[in-house]
């Protein structure tokens, strides 16, 4: 099935009032686990993620030809500015292009400016937009413009490379092999600690989605790893290169 809400929550429990687990952006897919009276347990497909979402009407077959490239696109209900809505759609979103005309593109119901979307299989340097998500509100289980936490701050970017990553700080620990000395960091590099995780953006300054600052935030390496230990009382477990 495919989501084809701008921002779709994906709950622990079969309730909007328990905890947020992720959320599904326009475009991604997932596999129906099991049916109920108001909601749907799922697993998502990129990094089959479970949880329960709200029972609602899904597409079944879509293939996606661009994705967006705007921390948010302003969305529109006709190819003209006059036409703007108030929903925007997110990073990463998957779309399918179906007409063109001038500056606008279509998909589905909306469209949208053509320099917002990229060809789905286009890559981008990794991390190089990281910095459109500074200020951006710190939301547990999010991952859109939105709201988005520590280890969605990772996650989307190798999603927007159509690369894999998982989507927890515990398993990215895991899967990123490639461990790096404190002295040797570098741009990109990730930095974790227990249940968190920031990423270099140079040997002296990282970003990171950081609770205490319920933001995201560019901050000194050396000053955030002082911080971290001082008030969360947790030492650097690992720091990792980007790529296996």
């Amino acid at each position: 099935m495919i989501n084809t809400n701008l921002i779709l929550n994906v709950y622990k429990n079969k309730s909007s009032k328990s905890a947020l687990s992720t959320q599904l952006l326009y475009g991604e897919k997932f596999q129906i686990v099991k049916k109920f009276r108001k909601f749907i347990k799922i697993k998502t497909t990129y990094d089959k993620y479970s949880g329960y979402i709200k029972n609602k009407k899904f597409e079944k077959n879509f293939t996606p030809t661009h994705k967006i490239s705007s921390l948010s696109a302003s969305l529109y209900s006709k190819p003209n500015k006059k036409f703007k809505l108030k929903n925007k759609i997110s990073f990463c979103s998957l779309v399918k292009i179906t007409n063109k005309k001038k500056n606008f593109v279509n998909f589905g119901k909306y469209w949208v400016n053509k320099k917002d979307v990229l060809p789905i299989r286009k890559k981008i340097s990794l991390f190089s937009k990281i910095k459109n998500f500074k200020n951006t509100k710190y939301k547990w289980g999010g991952n859109s413009f939105k709201g988005i936490d520590c280890s969605a701050l990772v996650q989307i970017f190798y999603k927007f490379n159509n690369k894999f990553c998982p989507r927890d700080s515990k398993d990215q620990m895991k899967y990123f092999r490639k461990n790096v000395k404190l002295s040797k960091i570098k741009k990109n590099n990730l930095i974790f600690w227990k249940g968190h995780v920031a990423i270099c953006l140079s040997s002296i300054s990282l970003i990171h989605a950081y609770g205490p600052k319920k933001k995201v935030v560019i901050m000194n390496t050396k000053k955030t790893i002082d911080e971290i230990e001082k008030k969360s009382n947790l030492k650097v477990k690992f720091i990792k290169n980007e790529s296996n």
